[in-house]
């Protein structure tokens, strides 16, 4: 089992300006922007990291505009396991998209964070090579 720290997913009070903001001060790409888990969501590129935002203010002031930190995997059923085997509760069960798949658990401190993995056969090559954090050799 592969993982790999992907992005940090985070709040925005106007999306387009976040994307405008990152494409002009660091030449931004953006990978996809999409509905999902019921808000747009937006991911981009600034080099090999990305940022991924949600379309809607900060819910949480002592959070701040950090939503999660996105861990990819390749083997989510794995992972998941070998968390519950260690003693961390998962609230809810992994959801799936056609192209995605994921689970929230909080970490230390009450950081949220996402386990995910991209399902690969379900996008283009190229389409995937951006999105994903693991290394493509071993793919």
């Amino acid at each position: 089992m592969i993982t790999n720290l992907h992005h940090a997913h985070l709040f925005a009070s106007n999306i387009d300006e976040s994307i405008k903001f990152y494409h002009e001060m660091f030449g931004a790409e953006v990978l996809f922007d999409l509905e999902m888990a019921g808000a747009r969501n937006a991911m981009i590129s600034i080099g090999s990291a990305k940022l991924n935002f949600y379309d809607q203010p900060p819910k949480d002031k002592a959070r701040g505009i950090v939503h999660h930190i996105g861990i990819e995997t390749d083997d989510l059923e794995t992972l998941v396991a070998h968390m519950k085997s260690k003693g961390y509760k998962f609230r809810n069960q992994i959801k799936s998209y056609v192209v995605w798949k994921y689970v929230m658990v909080e970490g230390p401190d009450h950081i949220l964070l996402e386990l995910f993995e991209i399902v690969k056969d379900n996008l283009p090559e190229e389409q995937y090579k951006k999105i994903t954090s693991l290394n493509s050799e071993i793919h």
